[in-house]
């Protein structure tokens, strides 16, 4: 929507916030040679550049502008007394990848004692980084990338920086088998951008500032949903008229399950028309996603497998035991990698989950 339709998504606090801190610390650090500026310089250069775009009043704004102060003043005594000069500051890079050029900005990089490079990145989230987080962290991995392509020299650490507790996590460099997935990951989505294939994917920061594009959203702004009829509660009963009223309930369940039914495939038809992936009623909304099932061909994997001894673990293709396969940190990654290739798309099946206004799934 925004680089291939032309759409200006709406002025966030957090970005102008963000750019802002990030600013003053490249600002911080890019001297010709020490020391570094004074708290004084680094507390105007902040005023000067402060952007306020975005926030919901003046008080927020103030709120965070102060906010933003005391970090800087924390981040200017951690820092200048054994101040470094980095190897580089908002480095612009472009690498290739399997022919497809990749561009990027890296923070900063600093040269180790060892003679290796520690990647910096700055971050203003509001909780800290978990030792998960680092390792699933794709950004890190790329610039790892850059700066080894950049330098020729290897990366011994990475590191988010947490600006609103300056606190700096790090982890060892990636291995070779993760920047191989990493290298996957961008021909693929490089692939799909050639195809045009941007599928919704919804998450906790939906909806968006175009949500009237999107097909979880867009039929809220399309038409106004038909009323639904609501379901008497069961009543109190004795327990001759309960199995009476059970029998009954029985019958009337098949007819209910067919119109059901008749519902769902309406329902399936309509979003697959309007490309959509959810519609709105008055007292609920219905999801609705193309669920995909993926499997193993038995030749393919008897061939890889059974060269190896494996093939006794996983006969029959149980499913549970070749992802415990897959799990097995004790298999030479390489071959898991290999196993993990070989997954096929075997059917797809349209599925729906009902929301009520309350919050409740079905």
């Amino acid at each position: 929507m925004q680089y291939l339709e032309g759409l200006k998504p709406k002025d966030r606090w957090y970005f102008s916030f963000g750019t802002t801190m990030h600013s003053c610390v490249e600002h911080f650090f890019r001297v010709d040679t020490p020391p570094p500026p004074s708290l004084e310089d680094l507390l105007g250069y902040y005023e000067q550049n402060w952007l306020p775009q975005g926030y919901a009043s003046p008080e927020e704004e103030s709120r965070y502008r102060d906010f933003g102060r005391d970090i800087l003043t924390q981040f200017y005594e951690m820092h200048r007394e054994n101040f470094r000069l980095p190897v580089a500051l908002e480095r612009n890079f472009t690498i290739d990848v399997e022919g497809i050029k990749l561009r990027g900005i890296i923070d900063r990089v600093d040269k180790l004692e060892s003679g290796g490079l520690s990647v910096v990145d700055y971050k203003t989230n509001r909780e800290l980084f978990t030792a998960g987080y680092l390792a699933d962290d794709l950004q890190l991995t790329i610039y790892q990338m850059a700066a080894e392509s950049i330098w020729r020299l290897p990366v011994e650490q990475l590191t988010l920086y947490h600006l609103r507790s300056n606190t700096a996590c790090s982890c060892p460099p990636r291995s070779p088998e993760i920047v191989d997935q990493a290298r996957r990951i961008v021909v693929d989505v490089a692939e799909k951008i050639t195809r045009g294939e941007f599928p919704a994917i919804e998450n906790n920061f939906c909806p968006c500032d175009f949500p009237e594009h999107c097909p979880y959203y867009r039929h809220r702004y399309l038409t106004a949903a038909p009323p639904t009829v609501r379901q008497e509660l069961l009543p109190g009963i004795a327990a001759i008229d309960a199995a009476e009223r059970y029998a009954d309930l029985q019958t009337r369940i098949k007819e209910l399950q067919a119109q059901l039914e008749e519902a769902r495939q309406a329902l399936v038809q309509y979003c697959q028309d309007e490309s959509l992936n959810r519609v709105f009623a008055n007292t609920c909304d219905i999801t609705y996603k193309l669920v995909e099932r993926t499997g193993f061909g038995e030749e393919e994997v008897r061939a890889l497998l059974e060269p190896e001894g494996l093939w006794e673990k996983v006969l029959s293709l149980d499913p549970a035991r070749i992802k415990q396969l897959l799990a097995d940190e004790s298999i030479d990654i390489t071959l898991r990698n290999k196993l993990e290739s070989l997954r096929r798309l075997m059917s797809t099946y349209p599925q729906l989950w009902v929301r009520r206004l309350g919050g409740d799934e079905d």
